[in-house]
C-alpha cells in the first residue's frame, strides 16, 4: 500500500535560487534603491515614505487652558471692547474672550488685536473715561499741544510747572503740613 501524504512536499521560495539572468540582477538592484530611498533612519530603522509633521501650537493652546483651568478662570462675559495703554500706542481688542480670576490676579483675554495711535483712537475711548480720569485726559490734551508741530510753542512758565518746586530755606514739608492743619483748624 502507498503511502498517503497530506500535505505535499512543498519547495521554500526564499531558498530557491534567482535566476542568473542580466533582468534579475538589475531589478534587485532597482528594490535595494528603492528600499534605502523610504528608510528616514539608519540601518533597521523602520521605513516610512513620509515624516510624522508635529503641530506645536495646539499643545501649547492645550497647556495654558489646562493651567488657566487649574486656577479657576470664569469668563467675563459682554465685554465689547478692550483698549491696552503702553506708551503712545494703544493695544486694540474688539469683541474679545475675556477671562479673569480674582483670587489668583489674573486677567486673561484673548481675541485679535490692532495696533493703534493713541491720536486716532482717543475721540471714540472719551466717552468711555469717567470723570475719576479728567486730570489724566488734560494732560493728554497738553502732551498732544507741546507735540503738534506748529501750536504756537510752550511758555517758560508751564515748562516750570513740570519741574519740582525747590524748598525754601528753613522750612521742611513737616513744618508746612503742621501750618496748614493749623489753618483749617482756626478756620472751622
Amino acid at each position: 500500500m502507498e503511502s498517503l501524504h497530506l500535505y505535499p512536499e512543498r519547495k521554500n521560495p526564499s531558498r530557491e535560487k534567482t535566476p542568473k539572468s542580466p533582468n534579475a540582477k538589475m531589478n534587485r538592484e532597482k528594490l535595494m534603491k528603492m528600499a534605502g530611498a523610504v528608510r528616514t533612519g539608519g540601518k533597521g530603522s523602520v521605513r516610512r515614505k513620509k515624516k510624522a509633521v508635529h503641530k506645536t501650537t495646539t499643545t501649547d493652546d492645550k497647556r495654558l487652558q489646562s493651567t488657566l483651568k487649574r486656577i479657576g478662570v470664569n469668563a467675563i462675559p459682554a465685554i465689547e471692547e478692550v483698549n491696552i495703554f503702553k506708551d503712545d500706542v494703544v493695544i486694540q481688542f474688539i469683541n474679545p474672550k475675556v477671562q479673569a480670576s480674582i483670587a489668583a490676579n489674573t486677567w486673561v483675554v484673548s481675541g485679535s488685536p490692532q495696533t493703534k495711535k493713541l491720536q486716532d483712537i482717543l475721540p471714540s475711548i472719551i466717552s468711555h473715561l469717567g470723570p475719576d480720569n479728567l486730570d489724566n485726559l488734560k494732560k493728554l490734551a497738553e502732551q498732544f499741544q507741546k507735540q503738534a508741530p506748529g501750536a504756537g510753542g510752550a511758555t517758560a512758565q508751564e515748562d516750570d510747572d513740570d519741574e519740582v518746586p525747590e524748598l525754601v530755606a528753613g522750612e521742611t514739608f513737616e513744618a508746612a503740613a503742621e501750618e496748614k492743619d493749623k489753618e483749617e483748624n482756626q478756620a472751622s
